[in-house]
């Protein structure tokens, strides 16, 4: 029986579930941890169809020992400031076409 995953945080979900419980992100696609293979959920219902992975039973509760996305830390400055520069220069081109 294959057992469904968060994406998101790990947590085990059920089948049918539109949502994780724990981290509250939607489901729109099931994605194979093994093979990266996207589909529906009614594609998964014996294992991934492409590389056959299902979780294997008997781990009940554990989160899967892929790697877990996280959150990504603060962006360089460059990237503030490249921003702000493409502000600045999009006002001073408004300026100059409203004369």
């Amino acid at each position: 029986m294959a057992r469904f995953f968060c994406d998101h945080c790990g947590a085990e979900v059920p089948r049918n579930s539109k949502r994780c419980s724990r981290c509250g992100r939607y489901f729109a696609f099931v994605r194979c941890p093994q093979c990266g293979f996207t589909g529906e959920e009614f594609l998964f219902k014996d294992g991934c169809p492409v590389c056959g992975y299902c979780a294997l039973p008997g781990r009940d509760g554990e989160a899967p020992d892929w790697p877990v996305k996280r959150r990504a830390g603060k962006l360089p400055l460059w990237v503030y400031l490249l921003a702000a520069a493409a502000l600045l220069a999009v006002a001073v081109i408004l300026v100059m076409t409203v004369r």
